[in-house]
């Protein structure tokens, strides 16, 4: 009897044995899969590190090199805002990102129907639009001249910009219109008189010689072998938000935001280069 009761309590010591074993082969894979479920989760932090900043974007097209095709949208030089002493951040910011923008995109896009178009600069395809084809030369013309005027444009203001002219361009200024008064008096003069929608500008002409001149649409000065040294937008989409129908007024007040050192800077380029 003895021996019997031994038997049975070895088998009962076995088989506790095996179910303690059991249990813990089974919680190995749940301690093993704990890492696995927040590997994942790390991810998302890591994603926005690699999206582009506007700091990321190529710099603004100088005025000593000729924009590169395919053609890229510059950053802003300064907050959106930065302009509010004639120009809305709004405004600016439509005009832009999305007016500016879409000048680019659309030449880019006519642009991949002739691949060989894509090693020239936007200067030259506006300085010779008779080579580009005919059946996307219209599209260049409009959408080439929109980013290079506007590249120049954005260049040529500044929050702290605004007053009398400064540099060279203040005396050849005075030399050509009388004054400062009789320049600006006759720029905005042209501006005003511009129907529909175009541009004004201050060019140096072929013979060296300063000149106000104005250009329809998103025609640039270049294509009449002009260099541009200053030039206001007056469209429309370049004023309507603050001043309405009111063009006058909007070409007064963009005066408070000439970046006089840059336009010095484009006059002495355009004279080099006369």
């Amino acid at each position: 009897m003895n021996s019997f009761l031994r038997k049975i309590l070895g088998f009962f010591i076995v088989g506790i044995g095996m179910v303690i074993l059991l249990f813990s082969c089974q919680a190995t894979p749940v301690t093993q899969s704990q890492p696995t479920t927040t590997t994942p989760a790390a991810t998302p932090t890591e994603t926005p590190t690699t999206t582009p900043t506007p700091a990321n974007f190529p710099p603004v097209a100088s005025v000593n090199s000729e924009a590169t095709l395919p053609a890229q949208l510059p950053p802003l030089p300064y907050a959106a805002s930065a302009l509010e002493k004639a120009i809305d951040a709004q405004t600016m910011q439509l005009h832009h990102d999305r007016h500016h923008a879409a000048y680019v995109n659309n030449l880019n896009e006519a642009i991949k129907q002739s691949p060989d178009l894509q090693n020239r600069s936007v200067e030259s395809l506006l300085r010779d639009l008779n080579s580009v084809p005919e059946n996307i030369r219209t599209t260049v013309r409009n959408n080439g001249g929109g980013h290079l005027n506007h590249t120049i444009f954005w260049q040529i203001m500044s929050p702290n910009g605004g007053g009398q002219p400064t540099g060279a361009i203040a005396g050849e200024i005075n030399k050509t219109f009388g004054s400062f008064e009789g320049f600006r008096k006759q720029f905005n003069s042209a501006g005003g008189d511009r129907f529909g929608s175009g541009w004004v500008w201050l060019v140096r002409n072929p013979q060296g010689q300063l000149q106000i001149v104005s250009t329809p649409n998103q025609d640039s000065p270049i294509m009449d072998g002009n260099y541009p040294i200053m030039g206001n937008d007056v469209w429309e989409h370049a004023y309507y938000l603050r001043y309405q129908n009111r063009r006058a007024e909007y070409l007064d007040n963009w005066w408070n935001v000439v970046n006089w050192e840059e336009v010095n800077r484009r006059s002495q380029v355009s004279g080099q280069r006369s």
